[in-house]
């Protein structure tokens, strides 16, 4: 018998970095409604009373990125400067240039079309060298490793919480973290749950502690986790009620660890907020993920983790590596075989088979890219998973 701890964390949509990734991607968004071939690389910071966007913006929408960064900072509960931050009062700087023509030339035809021109998922290639990954696994109802999955639903039921006004006290900044024990690679229970929240400055903290350990942890974590061991901290530092950008600075893509799997596999280090599905950086990893998913699914396997490389401009991937870590009675090649015949992974095939140019991503931007399948985004589908199965028996 052997034992192991992982540990995840995850943090709220009032998080400086989160603040930021959802302007950048409520920018992409309405890029998108007016036009589905926009090109965006767009970056957002905070601090003290301002925001600021930058990047690189090709596109023929005419959008009011003030309104939609006033709007965004709203919607999150940033209305007050004593909470972190006046979505009204705040200064707006907008610093914005169009996509590098140097790196526009290779996306708009691949090496590929230029050199044979006769399939036309070959168009266009892909916008930037890298590696990407995606993984899945049995160990949650959305095929999620079990750490990020629950403190994903820490932060968004502390959310719930604030934005129903169950505690009304509470304010937008916070985070949670989970360490779960496994046994021979089973999850056997919570070893620790971590969770910090913003508050206003009348509650008092074993108030705060109790309502948070009733209306929080007890409705997320499965009372069979939690056992006389299990060590609970709330607000472990006490006060915290300077939060949001006035309590740190914030920038997109600074928490792509949990916008991915927690950690659980590797990250090839390009963050997602506020790119077009051009950057594979962004395109591929759904794609990944869309991949690892449908394997599990099908019950090939009880893990999956795939990792893809790219050169820029070119449209096929130059390598791809699959993983399942012995759970499989397949090899690793026989499963790579599948997702060929099943999968293109060219970014084209890639934007038309997950429908990613129509505006969703301000909706990925908080509590998880993956794992999300109440809001509908295709790289959640297992719409693949019967058609692997049935490759598999002729292996």
């Amino acid at each position: 018998m052997t034992k192991r701890l992982f540990t995840s964390e995850s943090v709220t949509e009032g998080h400086p970095d989160k603040v930021c990734d959802k302007i950048s991607d409520s920018i992409l968004d309405a890029l998108l409604e007016q036009d589905p071939d926009s090109r965006s690389a767009c970056e957002t910071c905070t601090s003290t009373g301002f925001v600021l966007v930058m990047g690189e913006i090709t596109s023929k929408a005419k959008v009011d990125y003030e309104a939609i960064v006033r709007k965004a900072v709203k919607e999150i509960g940033y209305d007050s400067e004593e909470k972190g931050l006046d979505c009204d009062k705040c200064e707006v700087i907008v610093r914005l240039d169009q996509q590098s023509a140097d790196i526009a030339m290779g996306v708009d035809s691949s090496l590929e079309n230029k050199t044979n021109g006769k399939d036309k998922y070959d168009l266009i290639g892909a916008g930037d060298q890298g590696m990407m990954f995606g993984y899945a696994c049995n160990e949650t109802p959305s095929l999620m490793p079990m750490p990020i999955y629950l403190a994903h639903k820490l932060t968004s039921r502390l959310t719930e919480v604030r934005k129903n006004n169950i505690l009304s006290y509470l304010r937008p900044d916070g985070k949670a973290q989970v360490s779960i024990e496994y046994v021979d690679d089973k999850v056997k229970r919570a070893e620790a749950i971590v969770l910090s929240t913003q508050h206003n400055p009348d509650v008092d903290m074993d108030t705060l502690r109790k309502d948070i350990r009733k209306y929080v942890i007890d409705e997320v974590i499965p009372k069979e986790l939690i056992d006389e061991n299990t060590k609970i901290y709330i607000n472990p530092t006490g006060r915290f009620v300077i939060g949001g950008p006035h309590g740190d600075s914030g920038l997109t893509g600074r928490k792509i660890i949990v916008d991915t799997y927690g950690g659980y596999c590797p990250h090839g280090g390009g963050a997602f907020s506020g790119k077009d599905a051009t950057k594979v950086d962004r395109s591929a990893c759904y794609m990944a993920r869309y991949v690892c998913k449908n394997i599990v699914a099908s019950g090939i396997a009880d893990r999956c983790q795939l990792d893809v490389a790219y050169a820029i401009g070119v449209a096929k991937p130059v390598s791809i590596n699959v993983n399942t870590f012995g759970t499989s009675k397949y090899t690793n090649e026989q499963i790579a075989s599948i997702i060929d015949k099943v999968f293109d992974m060219r970014p084209l095939a890639i934007i038309e088979q997950l429908n990613l140019k129509s505006p969703q991503f301000a909706n990925t931007s908080n509590y998880g890219h993956f794992g999300r399948e109440d809001k509908g985004f295709k790289w959640e589908m297992c719409d693949k998973a019967e058609q692997i199965a049935e490759l598999a028996k002729s292996l």
